[in-house]
């Protein structure tokens, strides 16, 4: 590994877009992960695509680590340059390409944010629909196979990305799929990019599908008895095919912080929040279908609104949760689990880790994104080693839960590091084995984020 060297070549190619400031290092040795740091030997911020193909052939020459950084928001250690070497910014890398308004798609360079898009986009009457709540940036979401609240309608980012640019190890431009809805050529690419979680090459523009801005857009929140009676509403709602564009799940520890921490009018039980979009008409239609069958498993208080700064702070404090919790356990840690299961066996699922948790003896809020089984214990733990090691052994027994149930040990948030001692459990040791035969075929020295992923 001839780290030196090739940063003493970058800073030619570079200049001052190449940094061995220790603050700018520090900001990039980490992401909202609660894993270790680990400090880059340099941080460079490339403004192009060629730059970035220049660049990686350098490092696939020297065997330089090469660790892609969007806006530091991933969860599970991603953006931690765990072998050193380069982080490499992609933020500067920000422009919107284009959008097709006709054919309902646009391209973006990986540097786009979320928010960003989608003030762009407003003024096409068009938005882009993937939200995991962060406004982290586009390229991120790809490598990470992000998904978020609407994913129950408009799916994750892997339905909707038509096609990437990306380069690989050796420094070698690849564009995969394109702007048509389908195609049944060749291996497919651009899914075996998306979630790869930069091991197998540097995304650096991706083509999008995008969506007209809904006629009428309804949210509610509707109070339950019981968690079970809100989990039944929920699999009542998806199995009567009610096009709900978000239903979320927050229980009673984490309604209570938010309502402290977001100033709402509701009360601290299990509660379900939806999202219906549509013309006026079907958005009435959908939350009175959805509004009887939740009575019917106890649900009271069903409270609609068609108001725009009514739903925004409310889907606000459901992103803000995170937040709420932390406010509400003062010197406390937190970090979240990510389990998915069948949406039949999601009752099952949480009422096992909810008994996990009481065992363990920790504080928990337990948010989830339950349309497609996806559900966020969110573990508060003393801020010491021993309570960290604590909260780590409760992440792998409701990851453990989840696997046993047919689910898997991350719905959105990836594997990065703490999610790689389940793949095997999760995939088999086959397909883990063709895996690794693809990231040795794709990056033979392994200088892409090295140490994600896989345990050796």
């Amino acid at each position: 590994m001839e780290t030196a060297l090739t940063i003493t070549t970058a800073q030619s190619l570079f200049g001052d877009r190449l940094s061995l400031n220790h603050a700018i290092r520090e900001t990039h040795a980490h992401g909202e992960a609660n894993a270790a740091t680990t400090l880059p030997d340099a941080v460079i911020f490339p403004e192009t695509t060629a730059e970035i193909a220049q660049l990686l052939a350098l490092c696939h020459e020297n065997r330089t680590p090469v660790t892609a950084f969007g806006a530091g928001t991933s969860l599970e250690g991603h953006v931690t340059p765990v072998a050193g070497g380069i982080s490499l910014d992609l933020s500067r890398m920000n422009r919107i390409l284009a959008v097709n308004d006709a054919d309902l798609d646009g391209r973006v360079e990986a540097g786009v944010t979320r928010k960003q898009l989608n003030t762009y986009l407003r003024d096409h009457g068009l938005f882009f629909p993937v939200d995991p709540g962060a406004d982290c940036t586009i390229g991120g979401m790809c490598a990470t196979r992000a998904s978020g609240t609407n994913a129950v309608r408009y799916g994750t980012i892997r339905d909707n990305v038509l096609g990437l640019r990306a380069v690989l190890a050796d420094g070698t431009i690849v564009d995969t799929g394109g702007r048509v809805r389908k195609s049944s050529t060749g291996y497919d690419l651009t899914r075996l990019l998306i979630g790869s979680e930069g091991t197998l090459g540097i995304i650096t523009e991706i083509q999008l599908r995008l969506y007209g801005i809904p006629e009428a857009i309804g949210a509610a929140v509707c109070g339950f008895q019981s968690e079970r009676g809100a989990i039944d509403a929920v699999i009542e709602i998806m199995q009567t095919g009610i096009p709900l564009a978000r239903i979320e799940y927050a229980d009673p520890a984490q309604m209570a912080a938010s309502i402290a921490y977001s100033k709402l009018d509701l009360t601290a039980r299990p509660t379900l929040l939806l999202e219906f979009h549509g013309t006026e008409a079907s958005v009435a239609e959908q939350a009175a279908m959805a509004d009887a069958i939740a009575a019917a498993h106890g649900g009271q208080g069903f409270a609609f609104a068609t108001e725009t700064e009514a739903r925004t702070k409310l889907w606000q404090a459901r992103h803000d949760a995170y937040w709420a919790a932390r406010a509400a356990y003062p010197g406390h840690g937190a970090f979240s689990t990510d389990t998915i299961v069948p949406i039949s066996n999601l009752a099952e699922a949480m009422a096992e880790a909810r008994q996990s948790v009481t065992r363990s003896g920790l504080h928990a809020c337990i948010v989830g994104h339950v349309g497609d089984g996806n559900f966020h214990v969110l573990i508060l733990y003393p801020d010491t080693p021993e309570g960290a090691a604590r909260a780590w052994a409760l992440d792998r027994e409701i990851v453990g839960q989840a696997l046993a149930l047919g689910g898997a040990a991350s719905g959105e948030h990836g594997v990065g590091i703490g999610k790689r001692e389940f793949l095997t459990r999760e995939h088999g040791a086959s397909a883990l084995a063709m895996m690794r035969t693809i990231k040795s075929a794709l990056d033979p020295r392994g200088i892409l984020n090295p140490g994600k992923l896989f345990l050796d």
